[in-house]
């Protein structure tokens, strides 16, 4: 019998699709489910847990009280082991837990109680937040996998999505692969990231179970150099703008200079939107971006991958979120999106290729196969998404 501990951080992600680029402490979850936003980390904790049905009758769960893990467990058919983090929860039932009942502390409670039970793999959902919460409470002590959940996840400790999560831990689990390896858990400072500026600092490791395909690297800096490239780029996409087409203009130094070349004020970390070279609207929810779609007669994305990483969606753009993905899919096509790279940041992708993980997996699948990237003046790359 395997024994297998699980930790949710309910409102991991939650100010993604509402623009709030990021989702630390209550009152930024607060104002997040006041716009609207729908909480997705049990979801894709879910996602991960159904890999993980074929050994069901030799695995023994051990998870957290109400959304922190009991609530998916129990609705997805396993029978599991509640560790009660502290008095107040000794008697709480998950259909009297509220979604911001739970925080940083408990989840450190939580993950130190598991090691000590101790358990032979620890998954948690959530983001860089809460990878630091549990490095902060086991260190290196025990072999863990992050599901993807948060806004961000410039951590090199989780899977590429919930679905190679629970196979990864399927793979571990089963003895298929025994190599550990360590990754780096990496933070930003959530506010000045709110004002357009980057901080990441290294906060420790976890030790993981080592996958050449199913874990994604760590967030690298701006590739620096070919700043010709980037020009090349931005004059290119210019030139075959389209008259009355909203462009979705993501996040990113490759897209700000595109905005630069329109002489137009740029959101770096959001999303802009743009018709007939002149600003719509700056640092839009998804809300907002599916109103403007409504009115365009056509619309366009325009996004550049996430140096090292290679993210296209799902990492620090769900403003553009599966739905508005799906709906130009749908009636435009793979044409209806533009991806930018340099040739650096193309060449500096941890698993060379483009990688995509929107929220849904029906909009991943639609989306994988060969992609143009352009990566200069009238000059593309054929690269591989998935």
């Amino acid at each position: 019998m395997k024994k297998l501990a699980l930790i949710i951080n309910p409102v991991a992600g939650l100010g993604g699709a509402v623009g709030l680029k990021g989702s630390d402490g209550k009152e930024t979850a607060r104002l997040a489910l006041s716009l609207g936003a729908r909480p997705h980390a049990g979801e894709r904790a879910a996602a991960a847990l159904n890999m993980l049905r074929p050994i069901a009758d030799h695995l023994q769960i051990y998870t957290c009280p109400g959304m922190m893990g009991e609530k998916i467990v129990t609705e997805n058919g396993f029978i599991p082991q509640i560790v009660n983090l502290h008095d107040d929860w000794q008697n709480k039932k998950y259909s009297d837990w509220q979604l911001l009942d739970s925080g940083p502390q408990d989840t450190i409670e939580a993950a130190k109680k598991m090691a000590a039970i101790p358990v032979d793999l620890l998954l948690f959902a959530g983001g860089d937040g809460t990878a630091r919460d549990i490095c902060c409470a086991i260190g290196e002590s025990l072999p863990v996998i992050g599901i993807p959940a948060g806004v961000k996840i410039h951590s090199a400790v989780y899977a590429t999505n919930p679905i190679n999560a629970g196979l990864l831990a399927l793979e571990f689990l089963t003895d298929q692969t025994q190599d550990l390896l360590s990754g780096e858990v990496m933070d930003i400072d959530e506010e000045a990231f709110r004002h357009g500026r980057v901080s990441p600092a290294l906060y420790g490791y976890l030790r993981l179970p080592a996958s050449a395909s199913r874990l994604q690297g760590g967030k690298m800096p701006n590739v620096a150099g070919d700043w010709q490239s980037l020009s090349g780029i931005a004059d290119y996409i210019v030139e075959q703008m389209q008259e009355d087409v909203l462009y979705i203009i993501g996040p990113g130094s490759t897209t700000a200079a595109i905005m630069k070349r329109l002489s137009l004020p740029n959101t770096l970390l959001g999303v802009d939107l743009v018709k007939n070279h002149r600003l719509i609207a700056s640092d839009v929810d998804e809300d907002r971006i599916l109103t403007h779609m409504r009115q365009a007669k056509q619309s366009k994305i325009i996004v550049t991958p996430i140096g090292g990483q290679g993210y296209v969606f799902g990492r620090g753009n769900q403003q553009i979120g599966p739905a508005i993905i799906q709906s130009l899919l749908e009636t435009q096509g793979k044409e209806s999106i533009i991806i930018v790279a340099s040739k650096e940041k193309l060449q500096s992708l941890y698993q060379k290729r483009l990688l995509v993980d929107s929220g849904s997996r029906q909009v991943d699948d639609l989306l994988q196969g060969y992609c143009r990237v352009v990566v200069g003046d009238h000059e593309e790359m054929i690269f591989r998404i998935g």
